[in-house]
């Protein structure tokens, strides 16, 4: 078992005999245990948004109103719905993590009950979004052609958004043991037949977006069902020991949290997905939404990378506050931004040296290719700031300060970037381009306050805080 090279404070048990002496020792100590969970973090990352981004790439191939359909209700239906739920089930992140780092263990499958009841009670909220759709997006600036496309697709991925509800509670419940490496078999196996079965439903056999939903919803229950039989076979090493009517706990209280961590990711989540709404407005609407669709499809494959580093550095910061090792969350933090923020230049340059190639292989349009190539700049700084922003929230995340950054999104985000944005791209005739600025400016905001914040925070203060936080959050039941 994976979860046997971590110790209950997220240390490597052979380790603890040998402690570093001088900093690059102790760099190269915590980096290795970050890898450990990041590496698998970040290729399940990979493999589960590559489910999406190869059914639009497929999609793509089809035609271009069927790139824009995949691509609207991808990065707006269903992107609301994951954020939505990403976020409800993210609280897991503080309460689990914590947990496992105070020896807690059977407390983690009774918060991932409680979690599901959460969830799936969001997830049926959420129905009417999908069902209504085609006139929340006209309403919103879709063009109709776009919108009652889109609409259509939608509603086919209604079982899309339960697994959702199901899967992201599992995945905390996992990350917080180190349990990655069966999440990423299991999502890698799926990525495999996903593959084949678009090929052939979409492409080959012509079934277009039809296809494409039968292959999206059949692959995200398929690594629901995997991961719930892991998990019910092996126990999760005393994690899981059986529904519980604990679960029905202070509910209340744990929703609270849940929807601390919903605002949170959400406003996040969300921000650069609004430019595929606003680009809708603009002249040649199919054209530039399929451009920067491309550009955000690349942007995701980016920030799986740093959503890796954001689980790996969440569940070291709350196993180490739960254990009451605040020195070590504190380094912990220092080594994961240096990492992230070097493998984001690398991107970066990346980026900017294909930026005449890479938008061919999304579609045969030469105009939506010439569209991509001219946003390519402003991606390559956008995959930059992802690296350390993601970093950010999941140190957030790991310490419990969901309310406080949900503050924060809102006022840079929504009320400085988005405006900022909005009124380059129309008010200046920048379009797309301008539109992104803003919206990257906001981002540069948020990113500066929470440097800020992290290198003031009283890490030994975190960490009493998060002994009280497993207590009130039924640890003392046991």
């Amino acid at each position: 078992m994976e979860s046997s090279l971590l110790d209950n404070r997220g240390n490597s048990s052979h380790v603890k005999k040998e402690k570093p002496q001088n900093l690059v020792q102790r760099f190269g100590f915590e980096s290795k245990k970050l890898w450990i969970l990041a590496g698998p973090a970040i290729l399940t990352s990979i493999c589960q948004y590559s489910l999406g981004a190869l059914t639009l790439t497929f999609a793509g191939l089809v035609g271009e109103l069927d790139l824009a359909a995949v691509s609207v209700e991808n990065n707006v239906i269903s992107g609301l719905a994951y954020g939505i739920m990403l976020g409800m089930g993210s609280a897991l992140e503080t309460l689990c993590g914590q947990a496992y780092g105070a020896g807690q263990m059977r407390m983690l499958g009774v918060y991932m009950q409680r979690s599901w009841l959460i969830v799936v009670t969001t997830a049926v909220i959420s129905v009417p979004l999908y069902v209504w759709s085609p006139p929340i997006l006209k309403f919103i600036g879709q063009t109709t052609q776009i919108a009652d496309a889109a609409g259509k697709f939608a509603v086919w991925m209604i079982p899309q958004l339960f697994a959702y509800a199901i899967n992201f509670p599992i995945q905390k419940f996992l990350q917080a043991q180190g349990k990655v490496l069966v999440m990423l078999w299991i999502s890698t196996v799926v990525l495999v037949l996903h593959t084949f079965f678009s090929w052939l439903l979409i492409w080959k056999l012509g079934w277009g977006l039809i296809g494409a939903a039968i292959t999206l919803n059949t692959s995200w229950w398929l690594i629901v069902i995997a991961q719930l039989s892991y998990i019910f076979i092996t126990k999760s090493d005393g994690a899981w020991s059986g529904f519980t009517w604990l679960a029905f706990v202070d509910l209340f209280g744990f929703l609270k949290l849940s929807l601390a961590s919903a605002v949170m990711l959400c406003l996040e989540f969300w921000y650069l997905m609004i430019l595929v709404v606003i680009a809708g407005r603009l002249e040649n609407p199919v054209i530039t939404v399929d451009a920067i669709s491309i550009c955000m499809n690349l942007n995701g494959w980016d920030a799986m990378i740093a959503i890796g580093f954001n689980a790996a550095i969440s569940v070291r910061v709350s196993n180490e506050l739960g254990a009451g090792n605040f020195r070590a969350a504190k380094f912990s933090v220092w080594v994961v931004s240096i990492t992230s923020v070097s493998i984001g230049i690398v991107a970066m340059i990346i980026v900017l040296a294909t930026r005449g190639y890479f938008p061919y292989l999304f579609t045969t349009s030469v105009a939506v290719a010439k569209e991509t190539t001219m946003l390519a700049a402003l991606l390559g700084v956008t995959v930059l700031l992802n690296s350390l922003q993601m970093v950010l929230s999941g140190i957030a995340v790991g310490a419990g300060w969901q309310s406080l950054v949900a503050y924060i999104n809102v006022g840079c985000y929504y009320i400085v970037g988005l405006p900022a944005g909005i009124v380059l791209g129309f008010t200046f005739g920048f379009g797309a381009e301008g539109i992104w600025s803003g919206m990257i400016g906001g981002l540069v905001l948020q990113t500066i306050i929470l440097i800020i914040i992290t290198s003031i925070t009283n890490w030994e203060k975190e960490a009493e805080e998060a002994e009280s936080r497993v207590r009130k959050w039924g640890g003392s039941i046991l």
